[in-house]
């Protein structure tokens, strides 16, 4: 008997299992190597998106349904190996959202976490428990559990964003709630930037105290993380597997932004050629600046801008540039890291 294999299924053995099976009981000998595995092992795949096909197709579903009316104008990205499950990762969902013109995504709550991330337009508002902001491309937008929100767009474009939330972790608990509002849009009752101001300065107000799990800072521009980054090449400190990765934070304690989702934002020179690199949350990148291509388990993944790909858990990835190139990720690390269960490999070891 070992991790890796099964004991034979002799015809007393069979004849046993089928008659505990009536009353619901399975050996756990018979399992055990399918369940509690010597390296991580999903049905979550490798796979790649190509943003110029998902816009088409996200503006002629425009055509066919309004914002209002499907609540929420998203196609979902599915995980080849997870069809039918409404997952890009066995814990993460992921969808490109639409939002035409003059249109409302009406308000709404729920105990999924979400975050959106600006791909394509500039603005379109979001507002979240009160307070509006407006969103540009590479706009990085949090909303935290059972917090109001709703998306409109006064622009003259249309609007797509990539939204990734908890939704498998919540349904994995059975702890999902949801209400609408009464109204297609909530009140605002907080000035735009009140929580970049209160949040956002390295400052917090004196008598604060801490509501919840996400961050209180909802909006992490996109201007402010890119010019971060630029300053930070002059120093030519390139971590050999990351290039420049930086992680968003909540300002309040300095841990991950979101209680359950981490989301990253890094920067990789011109003609790099990453190391090796795995780690146990399964990653889903945005191209946002550049081109280049990625090796997964070497498998070859070539990217421009706005494309999205999926790097499955303990996946071996590499990644080589073609141009100066920005890369927006999400995984559920800081859930993995709470637990105890996050692991990484670096280089060829």
């Amino acid at each position: 008997m070992s991790l890796t294999e099964k004991p034979a299924e002799t015809p007393e053995r069979l004849a046993f299992y089928e008659k505990i099976g009536r009353e619901a009981y399975t050996p756990l000998w018979a399992v055990l190597s399918d369940i509690i595995t010597p390296t991580p092992k999903s049905g979550c795949i490798a796979h790649l998106w190509r943003f110029a096909q998902a816009r088409e197709w996200l503006l002629e579903a425009g055509d066919l349904i309004s914002a209002k009316e499907a609540e929420r104008r998203v196609l979902i990205m599915e995980n080849p190996g997870l069809r039918g499950q409404s997952k890009i990762t066995t814990s993460l969902y992921a969808g490109l959202q639409l939002v035409l013109p003059g249109e409302v995504a009406p308000a709404h709550r729920h105990s999924q976490s979400a975050l959106r991330f600006v791909v394509d337009g500039s603005g379109a508002h979001t507002s979240v428990d009160g307070e509006r902001c407006l969103m540009e491309f590479g706009d990085f937008v949090i909303t935290p559990p059972w917090a109001w929100h709703d998306h409109g767009n006064h622009s003259d474009r249309p609007m797509i964003w990539l939204d990734g939330l908890d939704i498998p972790m919540v349904s994995f608990f059975d702890a999902s709630f949801a209400e609408g509002l009464d109204r297609d849009e909530q009140p605002l009752s907080r000035r735009q930037g009140d929580s970049a101001a209160r949040y956002g300065a390295n400052m917090l107000p004196v008598d604060y105290r801490q509501q919840g799990l996400a961050s209180p800072l909802f909006n992490y521009p996109y201007s402010r993380s890119r010019e971060a980054l630029e300053v930070m090449r002059r120093e030519q400190d390139w971590d050999p597997c990351h290039g420049l990765k930086m992680r968003y934070i909540n300002p309040v304690d300095g841990q991950f932004a979101m209680p359950t989702i981490s989301a990253f934002l890094q920067l990789l020179p011109k003609g790099f050629r990453s190391l090796p690199y795995r780690s146990t949350d399964a990653s889903v990148y945005v191209a946002t600046e550049g081109s280049g291509r990625s090796y997964v388990d070497g498998a070859c993944f070539d990217w421009g801008e706005k494309d999205i790909f999926v790097v499955p858990s303990w996946a071996e990835v590499r990644h080589e540039t073609e141009s100066d190139a920005v890369l927006f990720s999400f995984s559920d690390r800081t859930a993995q890291l709470k637990l105890g269960y996050w692991r990484e490999q670096r280089g060829d070891s």
